[in-house]
């Protein structure tokens, strides 16, 4: 059997969506829209949504495959469902979606079980992580693997403006306190994760997480599936805005780390991953 490091990723699975419960036998294949579709979980975010919608429409137009950008808008109080109306002349199909249910994980699983593209990905609305940073997810999608996770711990990667010290401490002890589920995986919470739309399929299709802990359980599933997942160097920017509070909010992630440890302590992972080490001309010029 291949090593973890060494094996190659899974074929494609975009013509294989996952059956609902009670679906006959033989669900009919579903179509694809488009080649990537970019989702963006938004909650009150008028003011730094349209920079990173035009952003990423501008380097999607330049690249050689058909794409749609989503706006999931988690139940917003400002005008941010208007704001992507105001852009739907950017050149790449933007289109809103409402979810009713709270939190950044249940807008990216609304996007994700929804997708008709090919492959699927979701960003944060403050694009910590630049554009150009797709090439590099796209190019290791076409390479067949199943999940490809922006890192921000894989040689390569680099963090400009890095995160206050607080936060950094923090993150430490959550990833010690999380190994058993993220496994060989370095950076869970980079929120720049892109899939074949099968895969994102089969593993958010069962997401119960909605709030901070939600990529580690995307990771988990991920690894329990056995789908074949890599890592690639990102350049990443910490950004003013963020509504999480180590101290308030330690105690909510507390209990979503105890319920998803009672939700997959059935599951052993089965993991196909690899390490992308060496960064790409596009990362490290963006880097300089």
């Amino acid at each position: 059997m291949n090593s973890p490091q060494t094996a190659a990723p899974a074929p494609n699975e975009d013509s294989a969506p996952v059956p609902s419960p009670g679906a006959g036998p033989g669900p009919a294949p579903v179509a694809t829209a488009c080649d990537l579709e970019l989702v963006i979980p938004a909650y009150n975010e008028e003011q730094r949504l349209a920079p990173t919608v035009l952003a990423l429409a501008e380097h999607l137009r330049g690249m050689p495959l058909t794409a749609a950008l989503r706006v999931v808008d988690n139940g917003s109080s400002d005008r941010t469902a208007e704001c992507v109306d105001r852009l739907a002349a950017s050149g790449i199909p933007v289109t809103v979606t409402g979810c009713s249910r709270r939190g950044k994980g249940a807008a990216v699983a609304r996007g994700m079980v929804g997708t008709r593209a090919r492959w699927v990905g979701f960003c944060d609305a403050d694009l910590a992580t630049p554009a150009t940073a797709v090439d590099d997810a796209v190019a290791l999608l076409r390479d067949g693997w199943q999940v490809v996770i922006g890192s921000r711990r894989c040689t390569g990667a680099r963090i400009p403006v890095r995160q206050p010290a607080l936060r950094r401490l923090g993150g430490a002890g959550f990833r010690l306190a999380t190994r058993r589920f993220s496994g060989p995986v370095k950076d869970t919470q980079c929120g720049f994760k892109f899939f074949e739309a099968g895969a994102a399929r089969r593993v958010f299709a069962d997401v119960t997480t909605t709030g901070f802990a939600f990529d580690l359980e995307v990771i988990a599933r991920a690894r329990a599936l056995g789908l074949s997942l890599t890592e690639f160097p990102v350049v990443w920017s910490d950004q003013e805005g963020s509504s999480f509070r180590p101290f308030a909010d330690g105690r909510r992630v507390a209990g979503e780390l105890w319920r998803l440890h009672r939700t997959m302590h059935r599951l052993p992972p089965r993991v196909v991953h690899h390490a992308h080490a060496a960064p790409s001309a596009r990362a490290a010029g963006e880097a300089g």
